[in-house]
C-alpha cells in the first residue's frame, strides 16, 4: 500500500488486527527485515511496517535527513487516523521515534528502540572509520546521513513524557555507555543491554523469538 505525505510517497505493508505498531527499519533496509516479527506480533497487533523515503518502495529523494524522516511517520499516523501507535525502531528506525517521541508525544502511546545513537559519534569507533571509507568511495546519501546526524541533545532526551524502552546488544556497533546515556536522559526509561547479542542478531535472527517476548513484556502482555 501506498499514502503520499509531505510531497513523497511511502510505501506500508499492514497486517493484522488489534492495537497499532509501527515497525521502523533502519539505514539501507526496508519493512521486509522484520517479517518474521511481523508474523508474531500480527496475532495481537495491527502491525504497520513503513519504508521509509529513499528506501524500499518509497519516493527516492536527493536528500536524507533525520527530521524529515520522522515527519513522515508523523504525517502517516496522522492521516491514518491511528490512535497512539506503540512504535518500534530499530538502528535509524530508532533515531525516527527518539525524534517522534520529542517533537510528536501525542502521537504515540509507547517507544521501544534498539540499537540507536543521538549523534554520529556513539558509534564505535571501528565501525564509524568502516562508515567513512565506504563513503569516501561511494558517496552514499545514506552513509552521508549516518556520518553527519542525528543531533540529538540530553535536554531534548529529558522532554520524552511517552513509556521508553532502550535496547542493545552487549556487542552492539554503538558504544554501550553511549546507549546508557541515552537511557539515563529518557524519564519512565527501562533499559536492556542484551548479554551476547550484536546490532542485529536478536532483530533479525530466524524467529524474532527474543525481541518478541521483549517486546511483548514491555507492552504488557
Amino acid at each position: 500500500m501506498k499514502i503520499h505525505v509531505n510531497s513523497v510517497e511511502l510505501f506500508y505493508n499492514v497486517s493484522g488486527q488489534g492495537e497499532p505498531i509501527i515497525l521502523l527499519h533502519g539505514n539501507g533496509q526496508d519493512h521486509t527485515v522484520f517479517k518474521s516479527i511481523t508474523k508474531k506480533l500480527s496475532a495481537d497487533f495491527t502491525v504497520y511496517g513503513i519504508d521509509s523515503r529513499d528506501h524500499g518502495q518509497s519516493s527516492r529523494v536527493k536528500f536524507l535527513d533525520y527530521h524529515s524522516k520522522m515527519e513522515d511517520v508523523a504525517a502517516f499516523i496522522e492521516q491514518l487516523g491511528l490512535d497512539k501507535p506503540i512504535v518500534y525502531g530499530f538502528s535509524d528506525g530508532g533515531i525516527i521515534g527518539l525524534l517522534l517521541a520529542i517533537y510528536y508525544p501525542d502521537r504515540l502511546s509507547k517507544l521501544i528502540i534498539s540499537g540507536a545513537n543521538t549523534y554520529p559519534d556513539g558509534i564505535k569507533r571501528s565501525s564509524l572509520l568502516l562508515v567513512k571509507t565506504v563513503f569516501f568511495f561511494t558517496r552514499s546519501k545514506k552513509l552521508k546521513l549516518m556520518l553527519t546526524q542525528p543531533n540529538i541533545t540530553n535536554a531534548q532526551l529529558n522532554t520524552i513524557t511517552v513509556p521508553t524502552l532502550v535496547l542493545a546488544g552487549k556487542r552492539d556497533l554503538i558504544k554501550e555507555e553511549h546507549t546508557r546515556n541515552i537511557a539515563a536522559n529518557i524519564p519512565n526509561c527501562e533499559l536492556r543491554i542484551l548479554s551476547g547479542e550484536s546490532h542485529t542478531s536478536y532483530v533479525f535472527d530466524s524467529d524474532s523469538e527474543k525481541l518478541y517476548d521483549i517486546i511483548k513484556v514491555f507492552i504488557g502482555g
